[in-house]
């Protein structure tokens, strides 16, 4: 964009403008709305200007969120760690009392996955509503520093009734993490540019179960007379960095774009306009719980749910199940080109259909030894089925609800939604089916199937629908030709259009 288009600030891109005229926005006639739209979008013309942008938000944000996001999957994971230092036999557990402590955060028997209890599922919408009345930039680190001085407070614990109290807390303060970072996100990205992001903050989780093990027994090798059991270090170092970084994030990330001190008065209105435009019907606006709820009249929304559902089950089958062939080594598939289209729900069914046929061939192979080869493509289909869709779909219908407080209510019970489903997962693998497992391998291939039942349904009824709104108002527009500044009741006002 040329120095003089920016020079106008932030004016030039209606930062002044009176938000509430955004909700009395509507369009009379549809090409002069398409005409309107255009206009209004036209101000962001220079592709260089949004790239260099979106580079300051990419090095000022990422880094910060992912490091975040790590020390998360570290405190998730340290009990599985500390449980192999002896921590069962130090604190003189009873039979049956390490998993209940497990259970209390983690589903029983998935100890270092995201798996979620139905306690978090009931905590995580309230906190993550929470984060859009106060701010994500100042929710984030107290819930960083919360689930911190926790995992500190575990290195002091005497007895079985001290670490099962502080694991259900942790869970608590955790439970709005991933939903309330998908929403930061969304109010400094495009729709366009998000899943790309999404992709790079979730293989931080992936990079710490990489290395927690080798963190941990590093840890357990120092000597010191400081405390009577190696596994405490590993609470009291894990516990101290994710609170004295939370300090760090407090003053660090800003509220908004409007605020952020590394963008100067031409970029703050650039940033402003993008996110006005397209992303949020009305941007930072103040939280309203009434009209969040209102998310949960839309049929849509159920069909998002119902998918993750669907999700769930696969996602989480693939942690119980995939060390029984790979001997616990994991997978990274670079989902990235995906995201350079605008489309999202073809490579959602995609990735269900390649889990329902991994699953399947799994299913069929009677020898593992004589087909090794078959089983590990098996594995890579079941793999990239449910973790390049995992981030795709909350994609999906983040890019769907202008409604900021909509937004963030949809995301805060569809993660942890999909998390709990790995109660089935849990559940079907049972010890009497082993080695083969065929019976869990039908019922989350099923899912598998549901899932791209779903998706393809809502996705073709939404193609259908856009259709069916040009021609009824003898325009061809798509989403990413109508401003989100004019959606913010989505499919009800005539200019929406499904983002597919």
């Amino acid at each position: 964009m040329a120095d003089h288009e920016l020079s106008a600030g932030p004016q030039r891109y209606g930062v002044a403008e009176d938000a509430a005229s955004s909700k009395k926005k509507s369009t009379d006639d549809a090409q002069s709305s398409r005409e309107a739209g255009i206009e209004e979008t036209a101000h962001v013309v220079d592709p260089a200007a949004e790239r260099a942008l979106c580079r300051k938000f990419d090095f000022r944000l990422l880094p910060i969120l992912a490091v975040m996001y790590l020390f998360n999957a570290l405190d998730k994971g340290n009990l599985g760690n500390a449980q192999t230092a002896g921590l069962s036999k130090d604190l003189n557990f009873a039979s049956g009392q390490y998993n209940l402590i497990v259970g209390i955060f983690f589903v029983p028997y998935v100890q270092q996955d995201d798996i979620l209890t139905p306690a978090q599922v009931v905590f995580a919408p309230p906190l993550a509503l929470l984060g859009k009345k106060f701010g994500p930039s100042r929710m984030l680190p107290i819930m960083m520093f919360s689930f911190g001085s926790f995992t500190l407070l575990t290195a002091a614990t005497r007895n079985f009734s001290g670490i099962f109290a502080l694991r259900f807390f942790l869970g608590a303060v955790e439970s709005a993490f991933f939903p309330l970072v998908i929403f930061y996100l969304t109010t400094f990205y495009r729709r366009n540019e998000l899943a790309r992001r999404l992709a790079i903050f979730y293989a931080a989780s992936n990079i710490a179960n990489a290395f927690s093990g080798l963190l941990a027994f590093g840890v357990f090798q120092i000597k010191s007379d400081l405390v009577d059991h190696p596994w405490r270090w590993l609470f009291i170092i894990e516990g101290s960095l994710t609170v004295l970084f939370s300090i760090f994030v407090y003053f660090h990330l800003p509220k908004s774009a409007a605020e952020a001190r590394f963008l100067n008065e031409d970029e703050k209105a650039l940033a402003y306009h993008r996110i006005h435009v397209d992303s949020s019907s009305i941007v930072n606006e103040e939280f309203n719980l009434k009209e969040s709820l209102q998310i949960f009249k839309r049929p849509s929304t159920y069909g998002f749910l119902l998918i993750e559902i669907a999700l769930g089950v696969p996602l989480q089958s693939v942690a119980l199940f995939l060390p029984q062939i790979v001997q616990r080594c994991r997978h990274f598939v670079d989902s990235g080109v995906l995201f350079r289209f605008r489309i999202r729900f073809p490579f959602i069914c995609l990735g269900f259909a390649l889990t329902f046929i991994g699953f399947i061939i799994y299913a069929a192979i009677d020898d593992i030894e004589h087909q090794l080869m078959l089983a590990y493509y098996a594995t890579f289909m079941m793999t990239w089925g449910t973790s390049a869709p995992s981030v795709l779909l909350s994609t999906w219908y983040n890019n769907n609800v202008a409604h900021e407080g909509q937004r963030l209510a949809l995301t805060s019970v569809g993660v942890p939604l999909a998390n709990l489903m790995g109660l089935v997962a849990s559940n079907v693998f049972r010890e009497q089916d082993k080695p083969k497992y065929l019976p869990a391998l039908i019922t989350t291939a099923s899912f598998g199937g549901f899932g791209f039942i779903v998706a393809a349904c809502l996705g073709l009824y939404m193609t259908f629908d856009n259709k069916r709104r040009n021609r009824r108002q003898g325009v061809k527009l798509y989403a990413r030709d109508v401003p989100t500044s004019r959606l913010r009741d989505g499919p009800k006002v005539d200019d929406f259009r499904w983002f597919l």
